[in-house]
C-alpha cells in the first residue's frame, strides 16, 4: 500500500500500477481511498493549528469531468511554502471562496495577514465576512461582529488578449499598501503583490494528476475520488516533499558548508525531520478530548471533579 500511495502522490497513472504490480484496480483505488482519507485526517491534526501566517495567496483550479466542470480552490502560506488545504465544489461561487476562507481562518493568529487574492470579487467578501470576532456585551442576543483590523487584500488584476496576458494591475482591496510590502518582504514573497506561489503550487498538483491539466484528454469520471487524492497529494506535499527554496546553509567550522533540506511542515516548526510516506501513512492521530455532557441542570460535584481532571 505505502509504494502504491507514493506512486500516486507524485503522478503515476492507476493503471500502470495496476500493470507493473498485478493487482485488481478495486484494490489500487480502494488504498488510493483509504490513503487520502488517513492524509485528511492528519492534515486536519498537524497543519490546522492557529499561527502567524503573514502572507497567504489563494487560486482555484478548473477541473475538468465528464459532463460537468469541478473547481478545486486551494491556499498556501508563503513564508513556509505550506498548502494549507482546499476546497472542492462544482461552481467557483461564494460558498467554495467562504469554505476555504474558513481554513485559513482557523490557521491564523490575529497578527497582520496578507492575502493575495485575483480579481474574482467573492474573495474579497469572504475574508471580511470570516475575519470577524464577537465583541461580548454581557447582554443575551447576538453580540456584536469586529472586524480584524490587521486584514490586508492585495488583489492581482490580469487582461487578457486572447490567452496572453497584455496588462496586470496590483491594488489594495483592504489595508494598506506600505504594511502589505512589509508582509512580502518578511515572508520573502517577492517584492510586488502576486500570485506566483499558489500559481507555483496549482502546476505542481498539475503536473502529478492529469486530470489538472488544461489541455489533456484525462476526464475525471467520479467527483468523489479527487478530495482524497488531494488530500494525499497535499499531505505528500507537505510533509515528505523537501523544497529548495527551503533549505539553509549550515556551517560546519573549518570543514565549509552544507545545506540543510527542510519540507513545508519541518520549516513551519510541525515536525523536526523529513518524513517518508510510510510514516505519513502510519501516524497515530490522537482521539478527540473528552468532552462533558451538555445539560441545563446545575452541575454536581462529581461532574465538576470529572471536568477538571479531563477537560484541563
Amino acid at each position: 500500500m505505502v509504494i502504491a500511495a507514493t506512486l500516486i502522490a507524485h503522478g503515476c497513472p492507476l493503471q500502470a500500477i495496476v500493470a507493473a504490480f498485478h493487482l485488481d484496480k478495486r484494490t489500487v483505488m480502494d488504498w488510493q481511498d483509504r490513503a487520502g482519507r488517513h492524509c485528511k485526517r492528519v492534515h486536519e491534526q498537524q497543519v490546522l493549528r492557529p499561527r502567524d501566517l503573514k502572507h497567504v495567496q489563494v487560486n482555484e483550479i478548473r477541473v475538468k469531468g465528464q459532463g460537468k466542470v469541478i473547481w478545486l480552490a486551494m491556499a498556501i502560506m508563503v513564508s513556509g511554502r505550506l498548502w494549507l488545504g482546499g476546497v472542492i465544489a462544482s461552481g467557483r461561487d461564494e460558498r467554495l471562496i467562504l469554505s476555504l476562507v474558513q481554513i485559513i481562518r482557523s490557521c491564523a493568529l490575529a497578527q497582520p495577514l496578507l492575502i493575495c487574492v485575483d480579481s474574482f470579487i467573492a474573495h474579497v467578501q469572504a475574508v471580511q465576512q470570516v475575519f470577524r470576532s464577537p465583541l461580548p456585551s454581557g447582554k443575551r442576543g447576538r453580540p456584536w461582529m469586529i472586524s480584524w483590523p490587521y486584514i490586508h487584500i492585495g488583489q492581482v488584476v490580469k487582461r487578457y488578449q486572447g490567452k496572453r496576458v497584455v496588462d496586470v494591475t496590483r491594488r489594495m482591496a483592504k489595508g494598506c499598501l506600505e504594511t502589505a510590502l512589509a508582509l512580502l518582504e518578511s515572508s520573502h514573497g517577492g517584492t510586488k503583490l502576486n500570485t506566483a506561489f499558489i500559481e507555483q503550487l496549482n502546476a505542481t498538483f498539475r503536473s502529478r494528476l492529469a486530470v489538472l491539466m488544461r489541455r489533456d484528454r484525462a476526464l475525471i469520471r467520479n467527483p468523489q475520488t479527487l478530495e482524497p487524492l488531494m488530500f494525499l497529494m497535499g499531505c505528500v506535499y507537505n510533509f515528505c516533499t523537501e523544497h529548495k527554496s527551503l533549505r539553509l546553509k549550515l556551517w560546519v567550522g573549518s570543514h565549509g558548508s552544507r545545506w540543510v533540506r527542510r519540507t513545508p511542515t519541518l520549516a513551519a516548526g510541525l515536525t523536526d525531520h523529513i518524513w517518508s510516506v510510510k510514516e505519513l501513512l502510519s501516524f497515530r492521530i490522537p482521539p478527540p478530548g473528552w468532552q462533558p455532557p451538555v445539560h441545563r441542570k446545575r452541575l454536581s460535584q462529581a461532574e465538576k471533579a470529572l471536568i477538571a481532571r479531563w477537560t484541563t
